[in-house]
């Protein structure tokens, strides 16, 4: 038997709340007295009350009122779930809405106190801004859970960031709120070195840690953390001016694209998209998705892109057809 299997044995066993001897409980999970004393340390770590009776006849017990299914994540697994259901309860996932709210809900419900507490901060000061990009780079689970429970705690956070040209510098701000774009997350908050509000990549983030100060939270410019962050990107300094001529109307696009660009309407049913971007894979991954015809105006890389993309794929069906 598997460790994370005979873990959950162990707690379905402790749930009928009965008083187990030690050797009757190592005995119906075929381990030695010392594995059984390792594995109900592991549940108490994660939050699960067990008594313990020391001696001859000594043995476990779950605490009263510890009426929790069998659940053992560690702190990583249980952020990991938070994020995936919040994603796909925002309809990153079509079809699914629904059942990841009602999953979310019963997950974080029967969580131990301790997880519980990470992930209700996740969740409630996590917002999605619905743009969803194929790539992006990974970040530390613990380090987005902190940031969620600093956001909750009005507590004010200390990071090394790395900006966009390479340079180091230290940042001491007031969180607000995480917000996910794609497959990015920025925070939102208040910089008290430039004494304004600012949004930081957290793949840039290092050494992130609280301080343990408390603050009063300040009032967003227009309330909206994610449009704060979306606004941001649409003006900021961007690698790559991006204009297409599109085959459609210029509505369809608008509601495909959102505010990510700006849509302009031409001649007989055409219209042209543009955006800003530091990121190619952006408008590739738009332009698949709206599925019509096109001539890209600039840049010259990601007419290169879109060669390389269509041969990739145009080789790829042409050797399924064999």
């Amino acid at each position: 038997m598997s460790s994370a299997a005979r873990m959950l044995q162990l707690l379905s066993l402790l749930q009928t709340h009965r008083y187990w001897p030690g050797a009757e409980l190592a005995g119906r999970l075929e381990v030695s007295d010392r594995t059984l004393r390792r594995d109900v340390d592991r549940l108490r770590g994660l939050g699960y009350p067990v008594h313990a009776a020391r001696g001859a006849t000594g043995g476990y017990q779950l605490e009263a009122g510890a009426a929790m299914p069998p659940l053992l994540f560690d702190d990583e697994e249980a952020v990991a779930i938070v994020v995936g259901l919040q994603a796909a309860a925002g309809g990153m996932v079509s079809g699914i809405e629904e059942t990841s709210v009602r999953a979310l809900g019963k997950v974080v419900q029967v969580m131990p106190p301790r997880l519980r507490r990470r992930v209700d901060a996740l969740a409630s000061y996590s917002v999605p801004a619905v743009f969803s990009s194929p790539s992006g780079p990974t970040i530390d689970a613990d380090v987005l859970a902190t940031l969620a429970q600093a956001c909750r705690d009005d507590e004010r956070v200390h990071f090394g960031y790395r900006t966009r040209d390479g340079d180091g510098m230290e940042r001491l701000v007031e969180p607000h709120r995480l917000v996910s774009v794609g497959r990015r997350w920025y925070l939102v908050a208040w910089d008290l070195t430039r004494h304004d509000w600012r949004s930081f990549r957290l793949d840039r983030m290092a050494g992130t840690s609280t301080t343990g100060v408390r603050f009063r939270q300040r009032d967003l410019p227009g309330g909206d953390a994610a449009e704060f962050v979306k606004r941001g990107l649409r003006t900021g300094p961007q690698r790559h001016h991006v204009s297409v001529r599109l085959h459609t109307g210029a509505d369809a696009v608008r509601r495909h694209v959102d505010r990510w660009g700006t849509v302009e309407e031409l001649e007989a049913g055409q219209c042209r998209l543009v955006m800003e971007v530091d990121d190619l894979a952006w408008p590739m991954f738009a332009l698949a998705g709206l599925g019509v015809p096109f001539t890209i105006e600039s840049p010259d890389e990601l007419v290169e892109r879109a060669a390389a993309v269509g041969s990739l794929f145009s080789g790829a069906a042409e050797a399924s057809r064999r």
